[in-house]
């Protein structure tokens, strides 16, 4: 006798199915999101009496191309990107999409409402305000290299299986180093090498903790940063203060530039003319990612992370090797450290200020991989570079507002964006033999 069988129906929850409470927040904020666009920037005062937008397409700080600049009417950009804005948005609301859809979408509302509010920022009946697009992507550049480098730390601490949260700390004291023993030594290269070394140390302190001892990797993480935070704040104000000519005065990195490449339009100084880690960032992206997924070493390091006793049956030393990955990711993001005072010259106290906990973010947003951790970093130093370029021009919004951007961008990516996620399935969970 056949039995019938009946498939699930979809999950139900107040008002629709599953489906459709995630589809209508996302179609309500990015029709919200339009509405500021249109009504905010759009139709605001500062766009009222025919103001045009200037964007500078050439980057003085450096040698390269000129291209004029692009002068084009306000109101009428934004007011069309507005419409743009909240047609996807009342699309997402009236039809369940599919999944690449639906990221394309919301990729195209980001992208239209940060060109309107840089289109808005730079608005001005006078002509006199100019939004340099070359000196912002120039800034993303600076500010997306030691999230690139700590992500990539965080990424190969957790396909290893241990959350990486000390990545600030690791970040903070591979500054420190760097400038101490750099100008010590008087060499920013040694003192990057110092600064890496002691990630290293930082990862290797977070391993011995977590792996040996089982200490709850996430609290130990915190507890971690706040003791660089504390020894690094120590130290700074009892020597580097009293004594910063002789622990604390580096020269910065110096710009190395491709010829030919560094001549293109726009990019070609951005891209092609900047200190060697940049180009090593990059190179270390690609190795990272051949690493992982091509390698033997990747195969065994995201077996110890998603089925650690499975990979103990067939030989591999699970726990030497997620020592051997975590070290490997402090050292990682003490190089990111070593970018944040070799990019200045010096260290000051504090000067991490959150970055470590995005590089964290990044690692999400990125979904556990190099490439993805590089687009999250850029986007995140876009939004850090967007908002220290605008502060300088006269907008009705208080600098102190515009310098969230980039946690208001993390929060909205990790939360709105990527949707479900699936970490790697041991990550975070101690390993005990037997």
């Amino acid at each position: 006798m056949a039995v019938a069988t009946i498939a699930p129906a979809p999950a139900v929850v107040a008002g629709g199915t599953e489906a459709d409470a995630r589809r209508y927040p996302a179609g309500v904020t990015q029709i919200l999101m339009g509405l500021v666009t249109l009504f905010g920037f759009g139709l605001g005062t500062r766009t009222a009496h025919g103001g045009s937008t200037t964007f500078g397409l050439t980057l003085v700080s450096k040698q390269g191309t000129h291209v004029p600049d692009w002068v084009f009417p306000a109101r009428p950009v934004i007011v069309a990107l507005a419409v743009i804005v909240i047609a996807i948005g009342a699309a997402r609301l009236a039809v369940q999409l599919p999944r690449r859809w639906r990221l394309a979408g919301t990729s195209v509302v980001l992208f239209c409402f940060t060109f309107a509010f840089m289109a808005w920022s730079a608005a001005d009946p006078k002509g006199g305000e100019r939004l340099v697009i070359p000196s912002v992507l120039d800034s993303m550049v600076i500010a997306a290299v030691p999230l690139v480098l700590g992500a990539l730390g965080g990424v190969i601490g957790e396909r290893s299986g241990v959350v990486n949260v000390a990545i600030e700390g690791q970040l903070l004291f591979g500054g420190f180093m760097t400038a101490l023993v750099g100008t010590a030594a008087h060499s920013l290269w040694i003192g990057v090498l110092a600064g890496v070394l002691s990630g290293a140390l930082m990862g290797l302190l977070l391993a011995v903790l977590a792996i040996r001892y089982l200490i709850e990797q996430v609290v130990l993480g915190v507890v971690l940063n706040l003791l660089a935070l504390g020894v690094t704040g120590f130290l700074f104000k009892s020597l580097m203060q009293t004594n910063q000519n002789s622990y604390n005065n580096l020269t910065p990195f110096t710009s190395v530039r491709i010829p030919g490449l560094a001549s293109l339009w726009v990019v070609g100084p951005v891209l092609f003319d900047q200190p060697l880690i940049v180009y090593v960032t990059v190179f270390l992206v690609v190795a990272v990612h051949v690493g992982l997924f091509h390698t033997r070493w990747g195969l065994r390091t995201r077996a110890v992370g998603e089925h650690p006793a499975a990979a103990d049956t067939v030989g591999i030393k699970v726990l030497r090797l997620r020592y051997r990955n975590v070290a490997l990711g402090g050292a990682l993001a003490g190089l990111g450290g070593a970018w944040l005072v070799g990019n200045v010259g010096n260290f000051t106290e504090s000067m991490t200020n959150g970055k470590g906990f995005i590089a964290l973010a990044a690692v999400i947003f990125g979904r556990w991989s190099p490439f993805g951790a590089l687009a999250a970093a850029a986007l995140f130093g876009f939004t850090d570079a967007l908002a220290s370029q605008t502060s300088s021009l006269q907008l009705p919004i208080p600098s102190d507002l515009l310098t969230t951007l980039p946690y208001v961008a993390t929060l909205f990516a990790v939360a709105g964006l990527i949707g479900r996620v699936r970490a790697p399935a041991a990550d975070g969970k101690p390993y005990v033999k037997g």
